[in-house]
């Protein structure tokens, strides 16, 4: 298992997020900005919208994805 923050994914805070994949720790990254924008808090807007759009064009967001992934995997084990 390794860990990377919101931060480290591009948002504001260190929140941590843990996972034994990039896309597990994506996919909480996901959730925590959905679940910080529901409950109004707007330090994370900037981050959440940016995450929006690469779902939406995931042609475009390819560079972010294989950089989230080559930094997970240079990460050390938890």
């Amino acid at each position: 298992m390794k860990t990377m923050t919101c931060r480290d994914l591009g948002g504001p805070c260190d929140t941590a997020h843990h996972g034994e994949s990039a896309d597990d720790v994506i996919q909480a990254q996901d959730a925590h900005l959905k679940a910080a924008q529901d409950s109004g808090d707007e330090s994370h807007r900037e981050a959440a919208d940016a995450m929006a759009a690469r779902w939406k064009d995931p042609a475009g967001g390819m560079g972010w994805y294989q950089d989230t992934q080559q930094r997970f995997a240079d990460l050390p084990e938890d």
